[in-house]
């Protein structure tokens, strides 16, 4: 039985975007509370009955909130131009290695905005 979950992790971190017009407000330094929703689909085990126990996710984000939490997004190596879209493929391409059943990143920089990564 193919099934997705998903762990929803939140952090508070600053960014301008480079790349934009001049006088775009996103081009100024300002802050977000993202919030990134890790899904994981494959099967159900029959015995545990899931697919991936959530303490294992938490752990193997960890890393990865502790480089973004309370930083500055433009400094991390691969951020440079810190877009949602940027930010769900970066998250993507730390986590995969290490949780092979990723499906997909969702990036919100508020309650209504934000995109989903799904590998392609």
């Amino acid at each position: 039985m193919s099934t997705t979950l998903f762990k929803d992790f939140t952090f508070e971190a600053a960014h301008h975007l480079p790349h934009v017009p001049q006088g775009h407000k996103c081009g100024r330094l300002h802050g977000h509370s993202f919030m990134v929703r890790l899904e994981i689909t494959g099967e159900v085990d029959p015995y545990t009955g899931w697919i991936m126990d959530f303490a294992e996710l938490k752990a193997a984000f960890k890393p990865l909130y502790e480089r973004l939490d309370h930083y500055y997004l433009n400094e991390i190596p691969g951020l440079e131009n810190p877009t949602s879209e940027v930010l769900a493929k970066w998250i993507w391409d730390q986590m995969k290695p290490v949780v092979p059943l990723l499906s997909a990143v969702m990036v919100k920089e508020t309650c209504t905005a934000g995109c989903v990564y799904r590998g392609e």
